[in-house]
């Protein structure tokens, strides 16, 4: 088993090593300079989008466009914001949390694009609601079926085996077990039905619940950073400068000589940013591709803030609390790293309860995203006869997940996480000029007054 297991953890430093990183943020530069600095220029209209108050009245589509960016933001919104962040900065140093800005600024010109997709070449299914997402664009826009079947089927292993399960599962109970003492078998029944209670309804029931769920949860989550943040804002301009120096010059908490002091700080920081906001994996126009609107434009930019408040405000918000405390650079890593600093910087007791409630709304709206996500992947491949016994399954790998502690299971999840992008970003690349040619006409009817459109509609 230790030899597969190697095989696998080569495999996997592999696809998440520098070729998938730079085509990952090689496209995100490239969309960027293509798409006119969209990310920067377009991201007041962006955000008047989220919260204004057209939220796709009389328009084609399943939920509004702040319910499908909230589905969005349950799956990314994660573990990997509490956890992911702690293991960049523990492995490249305070110079990681730059990285994971840089891979988020792109990322938001790659999150629009592949959004904008999903809507422009979306179907209603045979129970009338909307389908879209990576599959539909790499058939429908590109060409190429086997591609979206590959895609399709990476997608529901990630769902069965990866980021919307065991993982999650596991971090709720451990938070339960040790806080509030709570049995693994009481979590395991209590997190089914609930999960249960929610994923039948399809996605409007999922929506609803994120849509009240993530706002809340990022905000308490923010405000107790901020807590923290405060209570240390004396060693707040140092951090801030640690961070920037270190970027280029490499101080990470192993030690090692300079460049690869450097080279950590990059990979890390790319790695767990891109990990964490899911850009150009292909998961959120799945999402995006139910919102009720006719501008594939304006879900695009609406989808882009999805990346801007998960990275640069909520895993800037974790990072900089593990660097104002100074326990980056201690021997402590993940989940125990990011307790130990709201331990230090707020009250022992209340530091470990934050950390755990963070953890439990945050892996639970992952479940309940990625539950949608391998849904619409079965779907795709199986028709919506599969969509019940999909349902049940996921249902029963959430049941279990309480009890396994397999490495091998999650390592192998890891891996298909990393493939689904290979695909989505051909797609991409693919059909970029789409994307540009999208953009730039919505852009200029706006900007000479006419009524808002597109040159095509889903």
């Amino acid at each position: 088993m230790s030899s597969i297991q190697a095989a696998l953890l080569a495999i996997d430093s592999f696809i998440w090593g520098p070729p998938l990183l730079i085509l990952l943020v090689g496209t995100g530069i490239y969309l960027t300079a293509r798409l006119g600095l969209l990310q920067v220029l377009r991201l007041p209209l962006a955000l008047r989008l989220v919260f204004g108050r057209d939220q796709g009245q009389g328009k084609a589509g399943d939920v509004s466009s702040f319910a499908a960016l909230c589905t969005a933001l349950s799956a990314t919104i994660g573990t990997g914001n509490i956890v992911g962040v702690a293991t960049a900065i523990k492995l490249g140093g305070p110079g990681a949390l730059f990285w994971m800005w840089m891979a988020a600024f792109f990322g938001m010109a790659t999150k629009y694009a592949e959004c904008l997709l999903a809507v422009k070449y979306r179907v209603t299914d045979a129970n009338g609601q909307m389908a879209g997402g990576p599959m539909y664009y790499l058939e429908r826009g590109l060409g190429s079926r086997p591609l979206a079947k590959l895609f399709a089927l990476f997608g529901i292993g990630v769902a069965f085996f990866g980021i919307g399960t065991f993982p999650q599962v596991n971090a709720i109970s451990d938070a339960m077990t040790l806080s509030f003492a709570v049995p693994r078998e009481a979590t395991a029944v209590v997190l089914t039905l609930l999960v249960g209670l929610v994923t039948l309804g399809g996605i409007r029931s999922i929506s609803s619940v994120s849509s009240k769920a993530v706002p809340f949860m990022a905000l308490f989550y923010i405000v107790s950073c901020l807590g923290v943040l405060v209570a240390n804002a004396s060693a707040l301009p140092d951090a801030v400068s640690l961070v920037l120096t270190s970027a280029f010059t490499g101080q990470a908490a192993t030690g090692g000589f300079v460049g690869a002091g450097v080279m950590l700080a990059i990979q890390s920081g790319v790695a767990r940013g891109v990990f964490s906001n899911e850009s150009g994996l292909g998961s959120a126009p799945i999402a995006a591709a139910a919102a009720k609107t006719d501008s594939c434009v304006e879900q695009g930019l609406v989808s882009m803030t999805g990346t801007f408040f998960d990275t640069i405000i909520i895993c800037t918000m974790t990072g900089l609390t593990l660097v104002v405390t100074g326990v980056w650079s201690g021997d402590l890593s993940g989940a125990a790293m990011t307790s130990a600093a709201f331990a230090q910087g707020l009250n022992p007791h209340v530091g470990q309860y934050l950390v755990s409630i963070g953890l439990l709304f945050f892996a639970f709206t992952t479940i309940l995203g990625w539950n949608y996500y391998g849904e619409r992947c079965t779907e795709y491949l199986f028709g919506v006869k599969a969509i019940k016994p999909y349902r049940l399954t996921y249902l029963a790998l959430v049941a279990s997940g309480a009890f396994l502690h397999l490495d091998l299971i999650w390592l192998l999840a890891d891996i298909v996480n990393g493939l689904m992008a290979v695909p989505n970003l051909i797609g991409l690349i693919g059909l970029r000029h789409v994307v540009v040619a999208e953009t730039r006409a919505f852009f200029a009817r706006r900007d000479s007054a006419e009524p808002e459109g597109e040159t095509q509609t889903a």
